[in-house]
């Protein structure tokens, strides 16, 4: 089969590999239909390449038709028509009882000191081989799967993967309830969601925060209200200027660990991608600086007594914090890898209508077949041909 391969810093390819074969009982094979890149596949194209090994099969937004199923997956069967969840969880352990897939006490990778195994995301999280591939070989297959109907285009259920679960759990993270304003910075595609999905569940303002046209321009088609960092303005003071000198009720960090303006943690980033990978990856885990010019931003924007929600991704071990001002200032913060499962039945009802309230067709701007995956990858990394969203049809 064809799938996409890592082969260094800024190098992906698409690469015959073997087919997936069946190896457990609870194991799954699906014919990959459409299959997402996704902003934390930039950090693997950038950053995190001490932790891959050419040749490795990356992507974790697949949905596809099941064609194989182990003895002990019951749940689907060959023809059914799936979204797989980027995180891989049992649904029967401790964590996993309690709504914590991305915990998962079956899959984690405790050798490497950390949580449930991820499709296509590094030897940190069990060096699974991902979805951006003609097949894919599901784990765990008696849950993860999410059944879907046979009919409606793909874009419909696809971000039942990844980017609806982590905007949904961003939003109640940061506590919005109705009336509430809440701040998104960073209007990729998890922005995007952060916002319309804040909107739909009640808040009564929501303003996102970017500085590419595009970008901007489709927040603006959902009744977001936007700040350009463009314009020179301070982004904290603007948001106070909206929100009668308080601040948000709620800010999202959609942005993450790359975030703009940040040029000593940059470099201090690409100097650790230059090393060795033994010595890289001991200066990630040990003395890594995240860019956190967005996680500033978001603390200087909320209100007193306001909620910060994280769910840019970040791998700094170094960060400095302001602690001072956030223990002044009564902040809560929650973060976190999404626990897909644990919001899927909140957020089917919003794609399975007719009316599709989160715009879930309004998110993809570039189509591309599988083969031309190191176009979607470049494209998106440079922010080119105002591109926000790629899908890949193998």
């Amino acid at each position: 089969m064809k799938a996409v391969t890592w082969q260094g810093t800024g190098d992906v390819r698409v690469d015959n590999v073997d087919d997936p074969k069946l190896l457990q009982p609870n194991d799954a094979i699906i014919r990959v239909t459409s299959t997402a890149i996704c902003g934390s596949d930039l950090h693997l194209y950038n950053v995190l390449g001490m932790f891959l090994t050419p040749g490795d099969i990356i992507g974790h937004e697949p949905m596809g038709v099941v064609e194989e199923v182990g003895s002990h997956v019951t749940h689907i069967v060959p023809g059914d028509r799936v979204v797989i969840p980027f995180n891989i969880s049992c649904g029967y352990c401790w964590m996993c009882e309690r709504g914590f897939m991305t915990q998962c006490e079956t899959t984690q990778v405790r050798d490497q000191g950390k949580g449930a195994q991820l499709f296509g995301y590094t030897q940190l999280y069990g060096a699974v081989p991902g979805g951006q591939a003609e097949y894919l070989r599901v784990p765990q297959a008696q849950f993860g799967p999410i059944k879907i109907p046979r009919t409606g285009p793909d874009e419909r259920f696809l971000f039942l993967s990844d980017v609806l679960p982590t905007a949904w759990q961003a939003v109640r993270y940061a506590n919005i309830r109705p009336g509430d304003t809440c701040a998104v910075l960073g209007l990729g595609p998890i922005g995007q969601m952060c916002a319309r999905v804040a909107r739909y569940l009640g808040a009564d303002k929501v303003i996102g925060v970017d500085n590419v046209p595009e970008r901007l321009t489709m927040a603006q088609r959902h009744g977001v209200e936007t700040v350009d960092q463009n314009d020179g303005d301070d982004v904290p003071s603007v948001i106070r200027d909206l929100t009668d000198g308080r601040g948000a009720d709620g800010v999202i960090d959609a942005v993450g660990m790359e975030a703009h303006g940040a040029p000593k943690q940059e470099l201090a980033q690409k100097v650790a991608g230059a090393l060795p990978d033994s010595w890289a990856q001991g200066a990630m885990e040990k003395f890594g600086v995240d860019r956190l010019s967005a996680m500033y931003t978001a603390f200087e924007s909320v209100r007193r007594a306001g909620t910060v929600s994280l769910s840019g991704v970040y791998g700094g071990q170094a960060d400095p914090i302001p602690m001072m001002d956030l223990f002044d200032k009564g902040i809560t913060v929650r973060m976190g890898q999404a626990n897909v499962r644990r919001w899927v039945e909140e957020i089917l009802p919003t794609v399975a209508g007719e009316d599709d309230p989160l715009g879930t067709e309004d998110l993809v701007t570039h189509t591309l077949d599988l083969e031309r995956a190191p176009e979607g990858y470049q494209m998106f990394n440079d922010k080119a041909d105002g591109c926000v969203k790629v899908v890949l049809r193998p």
